[in-house]
């Protein structure tokens, strides 16, 4: 196997070479490395540094990136698992190269998950992490980390997959970012409640073709209780832009009110907070001094998350001054207008285009042009 050496962060390893000439380059190696996943791993790798766990798991570890960096850049005893000996083979390089803490272990990470426990339990599968969420939960002590790129059946391109995988209907609208992102944390949040455990959200996002979240586990069947009050729909309008949450276990049947037409719910999905605010303002102030693989991804990331309003939903601003025939100005002057007004009123972080307030259609509509 042909070797290159990579630096993400302050870690650097080795990885099989790749070829550059296809449209997919990490799925012509014999072991599994993403450039393109550095932010992932760096809003991890931060994550750790303000929670301290007392172990880490990398339970499909591949090149073993994303545990190498948490044992070389965090100094948490890591563990990084694989089910293929050829990774086996390169963790077992890279760990002794860097001469960092770590047990490697060659499992089916089901299996391995269903009889250890760690502090930290990470899933970083290739696609979607549903079959191993269950055993990831028994197995965490206390956090959670979890990455999904099934986009396409999250955010409901792919409605039947997205269904079977996460026992949720999704729905492919333009904040369908959003839709994935929670359908996943309310899926998390009702395979946690079975043991009767609660999710703190950490810091959760959504990011090009993937999903991450960064969740703590809480032990109490009062905690799972509360858990399952923050599930509900979001509503949507198919004939014009009006949507509506509702924070409900089971869906009601709604009426637009500005059109008439009934809504369609998407759901069940997570309506809580998506963030610690404290946690993501001690990963903003580390982030200043921090070695990142994408350095200008993070900075951008996690100041428009600080600022982002809890709502479970958001506007294309471009597609409601075109649906209402009217001429958008910048989106500050909209979103200070609303505030104004006494709204909420936010950009979103998936979305350059994407707005989110409490404001009624009415409202956003006049201070796109007043």
């Amino acid at each position: 196997m042909d070797l290159t050496l990579v630096t993400e962060g302050r870690t650097t390893i080795a990885v099989p070479c790749q070829n550059p000439l296809v449209p997919f380059p990490p799925g012509t190696a014999p072991v599994f490395y993403n450039s393109r996943m550095a932010l992932n791993r760096d809003t991890t790798v931060l994550v750790i540094r303000q929670i301290k766990p007392h172990s880490y798991l990398d339970a499909m570890a591949a090149s073993g990136i994303r545990g190498c960096r948490v044992g070389f850049e965090t100094g948490v005893p890591v563990t990084l698992n694989d089910h293929d000996p050829t990774a086996i083979d390169l963790i077992t390089h890279n760990v002794r190269a860097l001469n960092i803490k770590a047990d490697i272990i060659c499992r089916d990470a089901n299996s391995l998950m269903s009889e250890e426990k760690f502090g930290f339990v990470d899933l970083d599968p290739f696609g979607t992490p549903a079959p191993f969420i269950d055993s990831a939960i028994r197995s965490s002590g206390k956090y959670l980390g979890v990455t999904a790129t099934d986009t396409a059946p999250l955010c409901g391109a792919h409605l039947k997959a997205g269904i079977r995988r996460y026992m949720a209907r999704p729905l492919n609208t333009e904040y369908h970012t959003e839709v994935g992102l929670r359908i996943l944390l309310g899926n998390v949040a009702r395979h946690a409640a079975v043991y009767d455990k609660g999710i703190i959200p950490l810091f959760c996002y959504a990011h090009e073709h993937f999903v991450r979240l960064h969740l703590q586990l809480k032990s109490s069947a009062s905690a799972a209780d509360t858990s399952i009050a923050r599930l509900g729909y979001v509503h949507q309008c198919p004939k014009c832009p009006y949507r509506m949450e509702e924070k409900k276990f089971f869906p009601g049947i709604h009426t637009c009110p500005v059109c008439g037409a009934t809504l369609t719910p998407t759901g069940p999905l997570w309506t809580g907070p998506v963030h610690d605010p404290d946690i993501l303002s001690s990963m903003i102030l580390d982030a200043d001094t921090f070695t990142a693989g994408d350095n200008a991804g993070l900075k951008k990331l996690l100041p428009v998350c600080r600022d982002e309003p809890d709502i479970s939903f958001s506007y294309n601003y471009h597609k409601l001054a075109k649906y209402y025939r009217l001429s958008p100005g910048p989106v500050d002057v909209l979103l200070n207008r609303l505030r104004d007004k006494g709204y909420f009123a936010g950009r979103v972080h998936y979305s350059g285009y994407g707005i989110k307030t409490d404001a009624p259609l009415d409202e956003i509509r006049d201070s796109i042009n007043p």
